[in-house]
C-alpha cells in the first residue's frame, strides 16, 4: 500500500516545480536588432539588387572605402555608415581571380579596394563637387550622373596593391583621386621621361594592371586605379543602376 502513496507524493512535488521559460527566442531577437543597425541603407539597396560583398567572395582582399572617410578629393565622408565594397557577382569573382594572379607573381602583395559599387546619388555629389582646370574635361575624372558611371552598375572598382611586408600600399606616383596627367596611364612614358614619375612608380602600376587584365578587367586612360569589369553598354544591358 506504500507504493501508491510514494508515486502520489512525487507527482505533487513535480507539479509544484516552477515551469522553465523558453529563452531560445531572445537571442534571435537581439541578433536581428544588431544586424539591422549594422546594415546601412546603401548596403541594403545593393543587396536587394543582387550585388555581393567582395570580402564574402575573397576574404583576403583588403578594403578601405575612401568615400567613407575624409581622405578623398572632397575631404568629406559621403558614404556615412557604408564602408563595405560591393560588386556584381561576376565582377567580384573576376576580382578574386585578379587577387590570386597577384599572389602568384608577388606572394606578399594583396589588392586593396578604395571604391567599388557606388549609388548614383553619391555620383551626383562627386560630380557637383569636382572642379577642373581650364581645358580639362570633367568626364575624364567623374562620369556624368545623368549617363551613369560603371561604378553605379556595380561593375567598376578603384584599387591599388598593398604590400603585407611593409604594411603599406605600393607607391604609384600619385594618391588615389589625383586629378591630373600624373595619374593618366596613357601619359606614363612622358611623365617618366620628364622625371615626374619614377621607374618604380611605373613598375608598380604595371603589377596592378597585369593582375587586373589577367582576370579580364579593362583599364582606362585617365586613372591608374580604375578598372571596369565590362563596358558601359554591356553594363546597361545586364544591370540596373544602384540609385
Amino acid at each position: 500500500m506504500k507504493k501508491p502513496l510514494t508515486f502520489l507524493f512525487l507527482a505533487l512535488v513535480f507539479a509544484c516545480q516552477p515551469k522553465k521559460e523558453k529563452v531560445t527566442d531572445v537571442p534571435t531577437i537581439e541578433l536581428t536588432t544588431i544586424e539591422a543597425k549594422e546594415t546601412s541603407t546603401i548596403e541594403q539597396a545593393m543587396q536587394q539588387q543582387g550585388l555581393v560583398a567582395v570580402r564574402d567572395v575573397d576574404s583576403n582582399i583588403m578594403v578601405e572605402m575612401k568615400y567613407s572617410t575624409t581622405d578623398n578629393f572632397m575631404n568629406a565622408d559621403v558614404y556615412g555608415d557604408f564602408d563595405k565594397a560591393y560588386l556584381q557577382k561576376k565582377a567580384a569573382e573576376m576580382l578574386k581571380k585578379a587577387n590570386e594572379s597577384l599572389k602568384k607573381s608577388h606572394p606578399t602583395y594583396v589588392l586593396l579596394i578604395y571604391d567599388a559599387a557606388r549609388p548614383r546619388s553619391i555620383q551626383q555629389v562627386l560630380w557637383d563637387t569636382l572642379k577642373v582646370k581650364p581645358g580639362e574635361l570633367k568626364t575624364d575624372f567623374v562620369a556624368d550622373p545623368k549617363i551613369g558611371s560603371i561604378h553605379n552598375y556595380g561593375s567598376a572598382v578603384d584599387l591599388t596593391v598593398y604590400d603585407k611586408t611593409t604594411k603599406r600600399p605600393l607607391d604609384m606616383g600619385t594618391k588615389y583621386d589625383f586629378f591630373g596627367e600624373l595619374a593618366y596611364p596613357k601619359y606614363e612614358k612622358r611623365m617618366l621621361a620628364e622625371g615626374k614619375l619614377s621607374q618604380e612608380n611605373i613598375e608598380n602600376r604595371l603589377i596592378l594592371r597585369n593582375a587586373m587584365k589577367a582576370a579580364g578587367f579593362l583599364p582606362i586612360e585617365s586613372e591608374w586605379w580604375h578598372f571596369n569589369a565590362l563596358s558601359r553598354n554591356e553594363a546597361k544591358i545586364r544591370y540596373k543602376i544602384v540609385e
